[in-house]
C-alpha cells in the first residue's frame, strides 16, 4: 500500500514538471503553486533533507559563479601590476650596476692617468730679505772702478766717470779651470749682491775697458744663490765650476747702462733635490759719455735689483689621492651589493607571489568544480 502510494506520488510530480516544460509562458504565473504542490507533495515523502541539499548546492553555485566572475580577474590584475613594477625595478637596478661598473673602471683608468702625468704646482713665499746672491763677472782686460748699494731705486748722478771710485762691496777674486774644457784658466770676480728688497736695496758697478781688439765689447756674468756659501766654501774654485756647470750666463754691452731685476725660482724634483734658477728682467740706457777728451776707452754700468720680495717654487704634484679612490671604490662596491641584493629579492617576491596566485587559482578551480 505504502508503495502504491509513493509511485503515484512520483506520478503526479512528472505530470507537473511536463506541463511546466510545455507551457514556459505561464511559470512566472505558477511559480508559487507549483513550489508548494511540489513541497506538499515530496516533503511527506522525502522529508526536509533533501530540500536543504538542494537549496545548498543552489548557494554554492551562486558563490562559485560570482567568484569566477568577479574576485580571479581583480586578483590576477593587482598581481600582473606588482609583477610589472618589480621587473622595471630590477632593470633600473641593473641599469644602476651597469653605471657603477662604469664608474669603477673609469676611477681607475683616471688614476692611472694622474699618476703618470702629474701636475706642476706652483707656489709664491714672500721674503722681506733674500740670501745674498752672488754674481761672477768675468772682466777680461776690464777693471772695476766702482761699487755701491744704493736703496730705493735712487741712484746719484756720476762723478769723474772712467776714474776709480770707492768700492763699497765685498768682493773675491778667483782662478780656476773651465769646467768644459779642463784646460783654460778662467778669472772671475765675485760680488755680494743685494739682500733688502723692502727697502729696494740696489748694486751699482762701474768697469773700464782701455782697450780693444774686437768688434764688439761685453763682459760676461753669471749669478749663483748664495754668496755665503761660497765664502764659506774650503773648495772655492770646484763651487765656481759647478756654478758655471748648472746655471746659465749673461752679458752686458759697454756704452749702456744695464739694468737687472732679479727673481728667484726654486724647482722642488721627484727624489727631493731642490734646484734654484734666476729669473731676469733687463732695460738697457744709452750713456751720454760727456767727457772733454775724446777717448778710445769703454765704460760698462750695471745695475742689479730684486724685482720683487716672492721667491717662486714650482714643484710636480700627483692630484690622484689613492683614499679618494679608495673610498669612492668601497661606496661604488657597496651599491653593487645593495643592487644585487634587491635583484635577488625581488626575483625570489616574483616567484612567491606567482606560486600564491596559481594555488589560490586551482583552489578556486577546484572549489568551482
Amino acid at each position: 500500500m505504502r508503495r502504491q502510494e509513493v509511485s503515484a506520488s512520483y506520478r503526479e510530480l512528472s505530470e507537473d514538471l511536463e506541463q511546466v516544460s510545455e507551457n514556459p509562458t505561464d511559470q512566472g504565473e505558477g511559480e508559487m503553486e507549483d513550489h508548494e504542490d511540489t513541497n506538499s507533495v515530496i516533503l511527506p515523502v522525502l522529508g526536509t533533507s533533501y530540500l536543504n541539499s538542494v537549496s545548498m548546492i543552489t548557494v554554492n553555485c551562486k558563490q562559485n559563479s560570482e567568484l569566477g566572475a568577479s574576485t580571479p580577474y581583480l586578483h590576477f590584475s593587482k598581481t600582473c601590476l606588482k609583477n610589472v613594477f618589480s621587473v622595471i625595478l630590477l632593470f633600473i637596478y641593473l641599469l644602476l650596476m651597469a653605471v657603477a661598473v662604469f664608474l669603477v673602471y673609469q676611477t681607475i683608468t683616471d688614476f692611472r692617468e694622474k699618476l703618470k702625468h702629474p701636475v706642476m704646482s706652483v707656489s709664491y713665499k714672500e721674503v722681506s730679505l733674500y740670501d745674498a746672491p752672488g754674481i761672477a763677472f768675468y772682466p777680461g782686460k776690464a777693471r772695476l772702478l766702482s761699487c755701491k748699494h744704493h736703496y730705493y731705486d735712487h741712484i746719484p748722478p756720476l762723478v769723474n766717470p772712467g776714474q776709480p771710485g770707492d768700492i763699497e762691496c765685498t768682493t773675491q777674486r778667483i782662478n780656476y779651470t773651465d769646467p768644459f774644457t779642463n784646460q783654460t784658466m778662467k778669472y772671475a770676480l765675485v760680488v755680494q749682491g743685494p739682500r733688502d728688497v723692502k727697502k729696494k736695496e740696489l748694486v751699482f758697478l762701474q768697469f773700464h775697458l782701455n782697450g780693444t781688439d774686437q768688434d764688439f765689447s761685453a763682459i760676461d756674468y753669471l749669478l749663483f744663490s748664495s754668496f755665503q756659501e761660497f765664502i764659506n766654501s774650503p773648495e772655492k774654485a770646484e763651487f765656481m765650476k759647478d756654478c758655471e756647470s748648472s746655471y746659465s750666463s749673461w752679458k752686458f754691452s759697454g756704452g749702456f747702462r744695464t739694468w737687472v731685476k732679479m727673481s728667484l725660482v726654486k724647482t722642488k724634483e721627484e727624489d727631493g733635490s731642490e734646484t734654484v734658477e734666476f729669473k731676469q728682467e733687463t732695460s738697457v740706457v744709452n750713456y751720454i759719455d760727456q767727457r772733454t777728451k775724446p777717448r778710445s776707452d769703454q765704460l760698462f754700468f750695471v745695475v742689479f735689483e730684486w724685482k720683487d720680495p716672492f721667491i717662486q717654487t714650482v714643484q710636480d704634484i700627483i692630484t690622484a689621492n689613492p683614499w679618494n679612490m679608495i673610498a669612492l671604490l668601497c661606496g661604488i662596491f657597496l651599491a653593487l651589493f645593495k643592487a644585487a641584493d634587491f635583484a635577488k629579492l625581488s626575483v625570489k617576491w616574483m616567484i612567491k607571489i606567482r606560486k600564491r596566485h596559481l594555488k589560490r587559482r586551482s583552489q578556486v578551480m577546484n572549489h568551482i568544480s
